[in-house]
């Protein structure tokens, strides 16, 4: 079931479309409200999830780009289901391309466009700034650049991931992949492959061997085809919350003021691919895994409840600056509870849009690409590592 697609191509648009909506008094926190009780557990440090990409950008790849585009917040809601012991584990996502005749071959054409991070924003900001290029794509050197210098940590409760995708033999190149990947799997990453075309194609072109000698998982994929979607009830009253939850963060810090902008630009980023997928963020954004505490004080005060204390006036965006540090404080618990109240708001009909969508995909048989492949094996190899999928 093919959705309608929305296209907002600008930040301006998107605020015009969904700026415009008015709050009614119930939908706004009183400053003498009792706090609601706590809703988004803090992700712990003690295990993570670490997912690299891998992403082909030769010529012939501007379709698996664009679904990668479309999927970005798919796969960030998936990681978000599985616990561990009980645990939310801190999820940590990396960008590589490959293939990419703008690279040097010095280089063996490969990129490291982001380290593995909590950054989400970054990650979508590098991902919609990637563009394709002629290319000589070695699978075997851009898998040992994500293995060797990629910030992996080491220990059994980590769940340690890297999906590459691309359509030329895997073999090509300099580096030999069965090496590579084994010395991957020595340090339990497992290595999963995503080939762009026909299945058996993939397996005579070793896409299918190099995941199975890296204990990963083999898929293939139509890059070409358009990212199905499927519209809900409950579209429009995420993207409402959306916007609200945007006017909790409080910028702090030398980049906290081009952070926050940057939030609201990748907002429309996701707009641009379609609804669906700003809703997708929108849901990722309620979620314990996106956090800023970089730049935004709510978040570094969760962190760490002295921030304040230690924060010079000129950290602070020009609204607070004249302010005592109790006014700050009291300032940013306040945004603390509105942001607590948006986030369960967005739960409770992120819940009743996923049973709508599972509905809907029992009718009809959905199409295979990149965020699919990506999302099922991290179910799969998730439940073999002891992690649990909580919905």
């Amino acid at each position: 079931m093919k959705t309608r697609i929305l296209y907002i191509s600008t930040l301006l648009a998107t605020t015009l479309t969904f700026g415009s909506c008015n709050h009614s008094k119930a939908e706004t926190l009183a400053e003498n409200e009792t706090p609601i009780e706590k809703v988004v557990e803090r992700p712990t440090s003690e295990n993570k999830i670490q997912v690299a990409i891998l992403l082909d950008t030769s010529n012939s790849m501007d379709g698996l780009i664009e679904q990668a585009k479309s999927r970005l917040w798919n796969i960030v809601n998936t990681l978000t289901t599985l616990k561990y012991e009980g645990k939310t584990p801190e999820i940590e996502i990396g960008l590589y391309e490959y293939g990419n005749d703008g690279l040097s071959s010095a280089s063996n054409y490969i990129r490291q466009v982001a380290p593995l991070t909590t950054d989400l924003d970054l990650i979508s900001e590098k991902l919609f700034s990637l563009r394709t290029n002629g290319g000589q794509e070695y699978c075997g050197a851009v898998i040992q650049d994500a293995v060797t210098k990629l910030s992996w940590k080491d220990g059994n409760k980590n769940m340690k991931l890297v999906y590459i995708a691309g359509n030329e033999p895997f073999n090509q190149g300099p580096i030999n992949y069965k090496e590579v990947v084994k010395n991957a799997l020595k340090q339990d990453i497992y290595i999963n492959t995503i080939f762009c075309g026909n299945h058996e194609e993939g397996i005579r072109t070793f896409w299918q061997d190099g995941a199975i000698t890296g204990n990963g998982k083999y898929f293939n994929i139509d890059s070409n085809e358009r990212v199905q979607y499927i519209n809900t009830p409950y579209d429009d009253q995420i993207t409402l919350q959306n916007q609200k939850i945007n006017e909790t963060y409080v910028s702090y810090g030398k980049k906290g003021a081009e952070k926050k902008m940057n939030q609201e630009v990748q907002d429309a980023n996701a707009g641009s691919v379609s609804k669906a997928n700003y809703v997708e963020r929108s849901v990722s954004k309620s979620k314990a895994v996106y956090k800023n505490e970089s730049w935004d004080l709510v978040d570094k005060v969760s962190e760490d409840e002295k921030a304040i204390d230690n924060i010079r006036k000129e950290e602070l965006p020009a609204e607070l600056q004249n302010k005592d540090k109790a006014e700050i404080k009291a300032y940013v618990a306040k945004k603390a509870a509105e942001r607590e109240k948006i986030q369960k708001e967005i739960s409770v009909l992120a819940k009743k849009r996923q049973a709508y969508i599972e509905a809907e995909m029992k009718k009809e048989k959905t199409q295979d690409d990149l965020g699919n492949a990506i999302s099922t094996s991290i179910i799969e190899l998730g439940k073999a590592k002891g992690y649990k999928v909580e919905k």
